[in-house]
C-alpha cells in the first residue's frame, strides 16, 4: 500500500499542477476583457500626482478605476468628479511601537501585506494591477499575489527604488536596505510591464534587474499654466487672510490689494503693485534627499546682497508641502532675522498649488534623487506653468533641467545665492535671463501628460 502510495504521489501532484495552472490560464483569459484597472500606491493619493494622471487618463479612455492608497490629503477635484474612478482607502498604520526597530519594520510589513491584500481582492476583479514603487516592500509581492488571483497584468511605474530611499536614513550596508535591494530585484522581476520616469532609470534597470522598461517621463497636467492676473489676485487674496507675506504693505484708494497685486474695485481691473516683491516657490515633502538648509544659506546670503547695496527686490519665499523634517526646517526659519525676506510653509489645496506655480517668479528645487535616476516631478509642474528653475544638481537632471535654456542648475548654497542674485537684479523688469528664460519655456511646446500617455501607455493596454 505504502510502495502504491508513493507511486501515486507524483501523480497526484502533477494533476494538482495542472489544475493550477488551468485554474491561473482561465483567470487570466477572463480578466482580459473586463476593461478595469486598479491603480496602487501605499502612500498618500493626495500626494502622488502621477498616479492620479494614471487614473484620469484610463477613465477618459472609458476604463473603470479604481484607485487603492492612502486618504491623508483630498486627490485633485478632476479625480473627484469623475464617474469611471472609485476611491478605495487603505488605512494608514501608525503608532506601532513594539520592541526593537526590526521587529516594528517586520510588523509593519506583515500588517501592510494583509491590509493591501485584503484591499485588492475586495475590489472588482482588474484587467490590470498598475503599481507605483516606492514603496515596493511589501507592495510589489503582494500586488502580484492578487494578480495571480484575479489573472491580471501586473505593471510597475518605477519612481525611484525603496531601498536606496532606505539608504538615506539608515546607510547603503545596513541590512533591511540590502534585504530591500533583493526584495525589488527578485519580485520586480514579475511583473508583465514596467514603466520608469528617466531613460537613465530604463536603462539601470536592466543592467542591474534585467528588467524591461518604457520610459514614461512626468508631464504637466493641462492645468499647469501661466495664471491670468485676475486668478493671481483672487489667489493672493485668499492667502493673505492666513499669511503675513502676502499682505499689502498699502493699498490705492478705491483699490484691495495684496502684497502683489491690487483691484480697482470700480472697474475690476488687476495690477501689479509697483515696488513688489518677487516671489519665489520651491515645494518639499519635507524629506532626507532635499537639504533645504542650502535655500536658507542662501537667502542669508541675497539678504547680504542687499544691505551691501545690490539694486535687488525684497522676496517673498514660499516652501510648500508635508513631512516629517517640516518642523525641523521651520524651526530654523525661525530663528532667521530677515528684514528684506519673508519665508512661509503652508499647505495649498490641489487647485491652488498650480495657480501659485502660475503667479511665480522663480522655482526652486532641492531634490536630490536618492539614486541619481529619478527626476523632480515639481520641476515638470513648474515648467508646465513657464516658471524659470534653479535645480540643485544630480546625474540625470541634464534630462529635464537644461542649464541657461530653462533655468540653471547650482551645487551648492553660494552658487544658488549668486544665481538668485544675477536673475532678480532689476527685478521685475523684462530683460535679462530670467525673462529670457520663461520666453523659451512658452516656445517649447513641451507634450502634456495626456498626449504622453496615449503614446507610450495607452498601447500596451
Amino acid at each position: 500500500m505504502a510502495a502504491a502510495g508513493s507511486e501515486l504521489w507524483p501523480a497526484v501532484t502533477g494533476a494538482m499542477a495542472a489544475l493550477l495552472f488551468l485554474l491561473l490560464w482561465w483567470r487570466r483569459r477572463r480578466a482580459g476583457g473586463t476593461g478595469r484597472v486598479c491603480v496602487a500606491v501605499l502612500g498618500d493619493l493626495g500626494r502622488s500626482p502621477r498616479m492620479q494622471y494614471h487614473a484620469l487618463a484610463l477613465a477618459r479612455h472609458g476604463r473603470e478605476v479604481a484607485l487603492l492608497g492612502y486618504l491623508q490629503n483630498r486627490p485633485h477635484r478632476d479625480v473627484l468628479r469623475s464617474e469611471n474612478i472609485r476611491l478605495v482607502p487603505v488605512a494608514e498604520l501608525r503608532g506601532l511601537r513594539v520592541g526593537p526597530k526590526l521587529l516594528q519594520y517586520v510588523l509593519k510589513v506583515l500588517v501592510q501585506s494583509v491590509q493591501l491584500l485584503y484591499a485588492l481582492l475586495r475590489i472588482e476583479q482588474p484587467s490590470y494591477i498598475l503599481l507605483q514603487n516606492p514603496p515596493g516592500l511589501p507592495s510589489i509581492a503582494v500586488a502580484w499575489m492578487a494578480g495571480l488571483f484575479w489573472g491580471s497584468k501586473l505593471i510597475i511605474d518605477w519612481h525611484n527604488y525603496g531601498y536606496t530611499v532606505m539608504s538615506l536614513s539608515h546607510g547603503r550596508n545596513h541590512t533591511l536596505v540590502l534585504i530591500a535591494k533583493w526584495y525589488e530585484k527578485l519580485f520586480g522581476r514579475l511583473s508583465d510591464y514596467n514603466l520608469c520616469v528617466t531613460d537613465a532609470m530604463r536603462k539601470d534597470l536592466w543592467v542591474n534587474f534585467k528588467i524591461k522598461a518604457v520610459t514614461l517621463y512626468d508631464k504637466p497636467a493641462s492645468y499647469f499654466k501661466e495664471t491670468p492676473l485676475d486668478l493671481q489676485h483672487n489667489l493672493y487674496m485668499k492667502l493673505a487672510k492666513d499669511y503675513e507675506p502676502f499682505k499689502p504693505r498699502a493699498v490705492s484708494p478705491g483699490a484691495e490689494g495684496s502684497a502683489f497685486t491690487e483691484r480697482d474695485k470700480k472697474s475690476g481691473n488687476v495690477v501689479k503693485t509697483r515696488g513688489r516683491p518677487a516671489l519665489l516657490v520651491s515645494s518639499t515633502s519635507w524629506t532626507e534627499d532635499e537639504d533645504f538648509s542650502v535655500l536658507l544659506r542662501a537667502l542669508e546670503d541675497y539678504e547680504r546682497f542687499i544691505k551691501e547695496g545690490a539694486k535687488l527686490p525684497a522676496l517673498v519665499c514660499v516652501i510648500t508641502g508635508k513631512g516629517p523634517l517640516k518642523d525641523y526646517y521651520n524651526g530654523l526659519i525661525q530663528k532667521l532675522h530677515f528684514k528684506h525676506i519673508q519665508i512661509c510653509t503652508p499647505w495649498l489645496e490641489a487647485e491652488d498649488y498650480p495657480l501659485l506655480l502660475g503667479s511665480a517668479d522663480l522655482g526652486v528645487c532641492l531634490h536630490k534623487s536618492s539614486s541619481g535616476l529619478d527626476l523632480p516631478m515639481k520641476v515638470v509642474d513648474m515648467f508646465g506653468c513657464c516658471l524659470p528653475v534653479c535645480a540643485i544638481h544630480f546625474e540625470c537632471l541634464h534630462e529635464l533641467v537644461k542649464h541657461n535654456e530653462n533655468g540653471l542648475i547650482f551645487r551648492d548654497s553660494k552658487e544658488l545665492a549668486e544665481q538668485l542674485k544675477m536673475l532678480f537684479l532689476e527685478f521685475p523688469t523684462l530683460e535679462g535671463k530670467l525673462h529670457s528664460f520663461r520666453e523659451n519655456l512658452r516656445v517649447s511646446r513641451q507634450l502634456r501628460w495626456d498626449e504622453s500617455w496615449d503614446q507610450i501607455v495607452l498601447p500596451l493596454l
